[in-house]
């Protein structure tokens, strides 16, 4: 009993010296390095993480092993690797000081603006998919989610503009300078026109798909990117997610597909029960409507 009285008495004399300061300290480490891995996530920087872990842990075995050439070099190229991580996340790091400089209220209107822009933006890319469709002209659209696209839109045109049907259909007409590349949505807005996707290095994709549906699925394997195609061969309408590609959807599928990736929340919320009618419903009249590929 005395030595539990002591283990007591030890454990509260360690504890007993944090003050509110250190709390708060303790809080405010937690958000940066919080900060840090979400900017890592959304920039699709795993690689870059990686490499810096694995140059810290490096510099510290050669301190360890006392190896003072290499523990020089490395030293040097940490000192200047921070200036270079600067210039190279230059946009993330101005997105992210300019996000912690918004109020939360502003936050909270913002979400809701950005979900009825992402709401109407379905709709108007469903009409527009529609219209394509029976033409046969062909479409490649990106939906942004978490993973940033800065990279692919800076080889387009970059615009800000609400989606819109008519805007759509004029973008992807084939005597457009634009119709080739992909348009690129963020946050309910057109954020890019004629922008680059890089291609998916699978061996094992159809040789019915065309460069399009190369595109859009290499987009949605390297990011988080819901990618809607309508090819110019057969006008079938086609979704890509995570690698895989989803074909031959009718309109009404592509939409409610669309709103099940890109507002899940706002689904679950007001229609608990639509994925399992839409499931029952897929299972009786639309058994023919979506086709999966293999994983890509």
């Amino acid at each position: 009993m005395d030595t539990i009285i002591k283990l007591f008495d030890d454990v509260k004399s360690m504890i007993w010296p944090i003050g509110v300061a250190d709390v708060i300290d303790m809080l405010i480490m937690a958000f940066v390095i919080y900060k840090v891995i979400l900017l890592i996530r959304r920039t699709s920087s795993g690689g870059v993480a990686k490499g810096i872990l694995l140059l810290v842990a490096a510099l510290w075995v050669s301190s360890f092993l006392r190896l003072y050439t290499v523990n020089f070099l490395l030293s040097k190229v940490v000192e200047w690797g921070v200036l270079a991580l600067v210039i190279l996340f230059q946009p993330e790091i101005r997105r992210f000081l300019e996000q912690v400089g918004r109020s939360s209220l502003g936050k909270v209107f913002a979400q809701r603006e950005e979900r009825n822009e992402l709401d109407s933006a379905i709709t108007q890319t469903v009409e527009a998919y529609t219209s394509l469709s029976r033409s046969k002209t062909g479409a490649l659209m990106v939906f942004e989610r978490k993973n940033m696209l800065d990279d692919a839109i800076k080889t387009g045109t970059a615009l800000d503009c609400t989606v819109n049907a008519e805007l759509l259909k004029n973008i992807f007409w084939n005597k457009a300078p634009l119709h080739d590349g992909a348009v690129i949505v963020r946050s309910g807005r057109i954020a890019g026109a004629g922008c680059m996707l890089p291609m998916s290095g699978n061996v094992n994709l159809s040789r019915d798909l065309g460069m399009r549906h190369r595109a859009g699925i290499g987009a949605s394997e390297q990011t988080d990117a819901v990618v809607a195609v309508v090819s110019e061969e057969t006008g079938s309408i086609s979704v890509a997610v995570g690698g895989m590609l989803k074909r031959h959807l009718s309109p009404d599928t592509l939409e409610r597909l669309l709103r099940n990736e890109l507002l899940p929340e706002q689904e679950q919320e007001e229609e608990p029960k639509f994925k399992l009618s839409n499931l029952l419903r897929s299972r009786k009249g639309e058994k023919n409507d979506v086709e999966k590929d293999h994983r890509q």
